[in-house]
């Protein structure tokens, strides 16, 4: 069994205190507000309790942060954890932990899929879960409060298969991104890899169907737009464990394609949750900003879409002209450990 812990790193509102006495329930729990030096977080469950300031930030988190990844990036090796967030304002709830998990997943931390409870200004994010519960706005976010520890503190395991799809929207003759994942997918041994190439602007965007519309297609795993999301994307994800997004960064963006197709996975998961299946990414920047394109691929697949976030989730790369991705010194070397890194998180599940 895993150690409980729970990070407290400054004083919080009574709003987060009932939050966090709902996650916690009867666990036994270490609470800590700040790290030393002999201080071991790995191998722990771990529920971080933010408040946030006025500029939408946490300054001691930042602080523990900062110590843990100067520990080294296996600070957090074989941790999973949660995050009870609050702000006084209707921003920044769900892009500081979305930073927040990205650099814990930098040192060897899991997440599970949804693995965020925000309360913002009024509550007002909880407005369209009171058209399913029909109960007070507090009563819905302690619910989910409640939710979010039992789910981070429990030992289940999903069954993983051995199968992996792709998915990307590159040219195999120029793009450096296809290149890498050619360099890690020869490297994956005995795991079935099928790729899905998106094409170029042939993606029907989200049209925002009505809610009964979506959940009726979504029954059938199918959606009213059709097309290769229907045929190919839908049926790839719901018979694999393990779904990789290829994404070229090309204005600190994910690609028109990859967006389409992540919002069209809201009519499959209107019937279908995907807590039992783990995200990869592998991002190629020309210049800087990969890691505005792995946060994207956070918010919108593991705190929205429910994918587990698995150690080291994301690969990424420096590489700009065509071909420049074979230039990289120790690139094989590192698609290999990337490679190594999803099988060994695949049988470790």
């Amino acid at each position: 069994m895993k150690e409980n812990i729970l990070i407290i790193p400054s004083n919080p509102s009574e709003m987060l205190c009932r939050m966090i006495e709902s996650a916690v329930e009867d666990n036994n729990m270490l609470r800590i507000y700040d790290i030393t030096d002999d201080c071991d977080l790995s191998n722990k469950n771990i529920l971080l309790a933010i408040e946030l300031n006025s500029i939408g930030t946490n300054n001691n988190l930042n602080l523990i942060l900062d110590k843990l990844t100067q520990k080294g990036l296996d600070s957090l090796m074989n941790s999973k954890a949660s995050i009870l967030i609050h702000s006084n304002y209707n921003n920044f709830t769900k892009t500081y932990a979305q930073q927040v998990i990205y650099l814990m997943n930098r040192l060897g931390c899991r997440f599970p899929g949804r693995p965020i409870v925000e309360a913002n200004e009024n509550l007002d994010n909880f407005i369209a879960m009171q058209k399913i519960f029909n109960l007070p706005l507090e009563e819905i976010l302690l619910m989910k409060s409640q939710e979010l520890g039992r789910k981070l503190f429990s030992e289940q395991e999903f069954y993983r298969n051995k199968n992996v799809v792709a998915i990307h929207s590159s040219n195999k003759e120029t793009s450096n991104t296809l290149m890498l994942w050619e360099m890690v997918k020869n490297n994956l041994g005995d795991l079935y890899v099928k790729d899905i190439n998106l094409g170029n602007g042939k993606i029907t965007d989200c049209r925002g169907c009505g809610y009964k519309t979506c959940k009726y297609f979504g029954k059938q795993s199918k959606c009213y737009y059709g097309g290769i999301i229907v045929e190919e994307v839908y049926p790839s994800i719901l018979d694999s464990s393990t779904i990789v997004f290829l994404c070229p960064n090309y204005n600190d963006m994910l690609t028109a394609n990859i967006v389409a197709t992540i919002n069209r996975l809201t009519a499959l998961f209107r019937k279908t949750k995907f807590y039992d299946k783990r995200v990869f990414g592998v991002v190629v920047s020309g210049y800087s900003g990969s890691d505005a394109l792995s946060k994207q691929l956070i918010s919108s697949l593991n705190i929205n879409k429910t994918f587990e976030l698995p150690p080291y989730f994301s690969l990424e790369v420096t590489a700009n002209d065509p071909g420049y991705i074979n230039k990289i010194p120790n690139i094989q070397t590192i698609a290999k450990n990337f490679a190594d890194n999803i099988k060994k998180d695949l049988y470790l599940s």
